[in-house]
């Protein structure tokens, strides 16, 4: 390793952000394994939002029999943090061979954020004919969480398309009106892509307790 390497490197955890963001994006300007370790275990700590992604930039820049190992290793850390970059960087590097590694557990993980990522992750990866089983485990997880973790459930969900679909118009008549209302607001956002899904929600609630609007009787 040379002393421009090292450089580099130290800059990758400096204390100024647009010092950490520049060091990232000449590493990823000028692939080289010598930067991988550094740039992956960065990622598990990096606080700002926007240096992580160019980080991950960086690793998509490298050739992929050299990340993709080292980030499915990352899978399995005890970290949220570098378990959902390491996510992330997949969603970029696009390899479907890598669909396998989107685990159950991963799926529904304990950490929103991963959980979060892994949905995501998930639907880009999903080979063709898998849509089905995928769909069938991500509605599980309706109900869960807050707004944002609900809100990027129904889009993973909508992003399936009919699979996706059938699935969630099954869920609409749970008995758990939690998971129900969840499920109406996935289906209407489905149909209506600009609405707001605040308001979907509080549409779906009301079905769930009042019941479909009916039209009025004929006098």
């Amino acid at each position: 390793m040379t002393a421009q390497h090292t450089r580099l490197i130290k800059a990758m955890g400096a204390e100024d952000t647009s010092v950490r963001l520049k060091a990232a994006l000449v590493a990823g300007s000028n692939p080289d394994p010598l930067f991988l370790e550094a740039l992956i275990e960065r990622c598990a700590i990096e606080p700002d939002f926007f240096v992580r992604d160019m980080l991950s930039w960086a690793l998509t820049r490298l050739a992929p029999e050299v990340t993709l190992p080292r980030l499915r290793q990352e899978l399995g850390s005890e970290c949220g943090q570098a378990r959902s970059q390491a996510l992330h960087t997949l969603s970029k590097v696009k390899d479907r061979s890598t669909w396998g590694w989107i685990t159950r557990d991963l799926l529904r993980d304990a950490d929103d954020g991963v959980a979060r990522t892994a949905w995501r992750v998930a639907v880009v990866l999903v080979p063709e004919g898998e849509e089905r089983g995928l769909a069938e485990e991500l509605v599980r997880q309706l109900g869960r969480g807050g707004r944002d973790v609900r809100l990027s459930l129904s889009r993973a969900l909508v992003d399936l398309g009919e699979e996706g679909r059938a699935v969630v118009e099954t869920a609409a008549e749970h008995p758990d009106p939690d998971i129900a209302a969840h499920a109406r607001a996935t289906e209407l956002l489905r149909r209506d892509p600009d609405r707001g899904f605040d308001a979907a929600v509080e549409e779906a609630k009301r079905t769930v307790v009042l019941g479909p609007e009916r039209p009025a009787a004929e006098a």
